[in-house]
């Protein structure tokens, strides 16, 4: 099977650059050609003009014998007469037989011998229809022929050399090559700059883009000030208008950001203010649960099991309570405490109280001897754990093994992974499983389901201690995964091994 590579996109400056050079070697070419054929006719034309000039001198008889039109017997000599240049030649053939041949330059005994397919090529050369270019091979070269019928009734064939015309239009040629191989260079160097120059103002946009693509515009105060330079803004121009409706866009979304940002803080004011209120009648009306229950009084049995609802129902409402009030502090940017945190000791109480909480399970920890820090708060970073192994014990069946890891990363982050071999949670879901209110299934069940806030909790305590959480899941095998920067101080160390000593 042939792998195919994927093409290489163009940027438009190549693209306009290769675009310039092809249409300037485009002309150079049909220019230097048009001017070299012009060149070779215009030569052609004058060496017809001379074996023009021979032809009318033979006519009249100006290079006869005798001198006159109707002279005797001409020879090559005759033929040729004066003005004509070296190596040019004559035959003068009478009935297909050449009586006479001579070229000018060489003496008699010199006279190279033609060959038959060269006479042959000779003999093809029409009567008194203008020259013709013939090629009699290596020795001779190309000649411009002409043939014609002498005042006797014999017949002239003369031929003047081309090898002057094709050495100057083999220079010519050279010559327009060179100049166009220049100027294409020259013209490539130029656009590459000129377009370069020209797409400045689009590279500013484009770095505008950038910086706005860079922002964190999904949650937090957003403050999108940036916009594309005034001079990059010219409706005039074509980059002007790209950068005046990119500015516009940007000023659009920025209202929206901002009007987003203003819904969301009064949610998280009212989901706070709400919380808090909240808070003094639950504890009230669990108060007043347990006190009748503790009356002494004799309840009827229907009586002690609503009352004893209701003390649950108001235990599960001040949980939630306190969950939405953590999400709103955290939201609000409220600066966490900042203490030593020995996660070794912590990971063995959240894994007593597992343990405790779910004896069906099969819990293991595996983390090192020596104490592992990180600043932090403990009383969150344990529940961000307590949250994470109650998820695995409540989502997997009795049975289930739960491997708790700890350990560091090269770059000294301190990591904890909590693992199950459980029935893993569906790939549609993992995008979405660290959202408010977000569930792995769809019940309502208080047994099965939940309020949805447990995960969303962890990842919004660890992202408030610098750190991140993931999860990968497939059939069999649940993994989260909590990373979390260490403790690095003298002193953050001292008072992490007091406390341990303590």
């Amino acid at each position: 099977m042939k792998l195919e590579m994927p093409r290489q996109k163009w940027t438009l400056r190549r693209r306009l650059v290769v675009s310039i050079v092809a249409l300037v070697m485009l002309m150079a070419l049909g220019t230097g050609a048009a001017s070299i054929v012009g060149l070779d006719r215009y030569l052609v034309q004058q060496v017809d003009r001379q074996l023009s000039v021979a032809q009318s001198n033979n006519s009249l008889g100006r290079n006869g014998p005798s001198g006159g039109p109707f002279g005797g017997d001409y020879t090559a000599t005759d033929v040729l007469g004066r003005g004509l240049p070296i190596n040019a030649f004559a035959l003068v053939v009478e009935d297909g037989t050449i009586i006479s041949s001579g070229i000018i330059g060489l003496l008699e005994d010199e006279q190279p011998t033609l060959t038959e397919a060269q006479v042959d090529r000779l003999f093809a050369v029409e009567l008194d229809s203008g020259g013709a270019s013939v090629n009699l091979g290596s020795t001779f070269g190309t000649y411009r022929v002409i043939a014609y019928t002498l005042p006797n009734g014999n017949e002239a064939i003369v031929g003047l050399p081309l090898s002057e015309v094709e050495s100057t239009v083999s220079q010519y040629r050279g010559f327009v090559i060179l100049i166009s191989a220049l100027g294409v260079v020259l013209v490539a160097l130029a656009s590459f700059f000129i377009v370069s120059l020209a797409l400045r103002p689009l590279r500013r946009v484009a770095a505008t883009a950038t910086q706005v693509a860079s922002l964190p515009l999904d949650r937090g105060e957003v403050d999108l000030s940036v916009r594309v330079p005034d001079e990059d803004t010219d409706p005039r121009t074509e980059v002007g208008q790209v950068g005046a409706a990119f500015n516009g866009m940007l000023g659009h979304v920025d209202a929206a950001l901002r009007s987003r940002q203003a819904s969301e803080n009064k949610v998280r004011q009212f989901v706070a203010d709400a919380s808090h209120e909240l808070r003094t009648p639950l504890a009230s009306i669990r108060g007043y649960a347990e006190l009748t229950r503790r009356s002494g009084h004799t309840l009827p049995v229907d009586v002690s099991h609503s009352m004893a609802r209701v003390e649950s129902e108001a235990v599960r409402m001040t949980s939630l309570v306190e969950d939405l009030l953590l999400l709103a502090r955290l939201d609000e940017g409220r600066e966490l405490e900042k203490q030593p945190v020995n996660l070794g000791n912590l990971l063995v109480d959240c894994i007593s109280d597992a343990y405790a909480a779910g004896p069906e399970h099969d819990w293991d920890l595996d983390a090192p001897d020596e104490g592992i820090v990180v600043p932090g708060d403990q009383q969150r970073i344990h529940q961000v754990f307590a949250n994470l192994l109650t998820n695995a014990r409540v989502h997997t069946p009795e049975g289930t093994r739960v491997a708790v890891r700890l350990f560091t990363t090269d770059a000294g982050a301190a990591v904890v992974t909590i693992t199950d071999n459980g029935p893993g949670i569906a790939e549609s879901v993992q995008a979405t499983l660290f959202e408010r209110f977000a569930r792995a299934d769809s019940s309502r069940s208080r047994l099965a389901g939940s309020t949805g806030l447990g995960l969303s909790i962890v990842q919004a305590v660890v992202t408030a201690h610098g750190g991140s959480v993931s999860v990968s899941s497939t059939p069999g095998a649940t993994e989260f995964r909590v990373e979390l920067p260490r403790a690095t101080t003298r002193s953050s160390t001292s008072q992490t091994e007091a406390s341990m000593a303590d």
